[in-house]
């Protein structure tokens, strides 16, 4: 069994920064790539950022790029979405998801494992 279990999500003011939290559990997640995703009210869950097991390979969104960076403790199988700039438009539930190998990273539809989401909410 695995379970992903997100956390750090809030309500914060345009240009603030949080720092979601996404911890693995049931078994270490060996070669899998860990990423985030985010959905908002009438849209499609879309990527924002992956990151694949060494940590020497990351990407993102465009509107992720230079405001986010993921992270990862293979240690404490935890995953980070450090999250600066924060504009309105990121407000959206947030979802963490691992999937085995660092392939086909930005479709969610591949991704095996989801938590149930943190809500981010950017107040203007």
């Amino acid at each position: 069994q695995v379970q992903l279990v997100e956390s750090g999500g809030g309500l914060v003011q345009a240009g603030g920064s949080l720092r979601l939290s996404c911890v693995a559990s049931g078994r270490t997640l060996s070669n899998y790539a860990m990423a985030w995703f985010r959905q908002a009210p009438g849209k499609e869950r879309e990527f924002v950022g992956a990151i694949n097991w060494s940590s020497d390979r990351t990407n993102y969104a465009d509107s992720a790029k230079g405001r986010f960076t993921i992270s990862r403790d293979n240690g404490k199988n935890t995953v980070y979405l450090q999250m600066n700039s924060l504009k309105p438009e990121d407000t959206a539930v947030y979802y963490c998801a691992a999937k085995y190998l660092y392939r086909d990273w930005s479709e969610y539809n591949r991704y095996e494992y989801w938590g149930q989401g943190t809500q981010v909410t950017v107040s203007s």
